[in-house]
């Protein structure tokens, strides 16, 4: 059975949207919006709350992507930014050289279709684009 589990902002001035809707879908997704919850730097969060068109690869039909979470905040410069962020296992963020399974194929060219449209999503609003894997959030 899936990681399902419902998350309600301690600070809920900085949550975009209606916090009753944050369904976190994996522990790690929960462990992020804690983050994001806490962090100073963090303007304003929000979970699920856009849909991006993409062309699937795979049955060549249109489709929405809904990134995780967007977020803006406060650089190191002291900039304010906007970003989506994907959460995802690394294993499903990079073509491997080995064989792999059709299934493990299948959802790295979905994503990747996903991740470009996302990319240029953002790029026309000077935002920026990022999938976070175990590997960045658990330095």
């Amino acid at each position: 059975m899936a990681y399902k589990n419902k998350f309600i902002p301690i600070n809920k001035s900085k949550y975009m949207g209606d916090f009753n809707s944050i369904n976190c879908r994996s522990l790690w997704e929960r462990r992020f919006c804690k983050y994001l919850d806490s962090s100073p730097n963090i303007i304003r969060w929000g979970f699920e709350l856009l849909r991006i068109p993409y062309f699937s690869p795979i049955d060549n039909r249109h489709h929405h992507y809904v990134p995780d979470f967007i977020v803006e905040y406060t650089d190191k410069e002291n900039k304010k930014q906007i970003s989506l962020i994907e959460i995802k296992p690394y294993r499903q963020t990079e073509k491997k050289n080995k064989k792999i399974s059709l299934r493990e194929s299948v959802t790295y060219s979905v994503n990747l279709a996903k991740w470009k449209s996302a990319e240029k999503y953002c790029e026309e609003l000077g935002w920026i684009f990022k999938v976070l894997t175990e590997k960045e959030l658990f330095k």
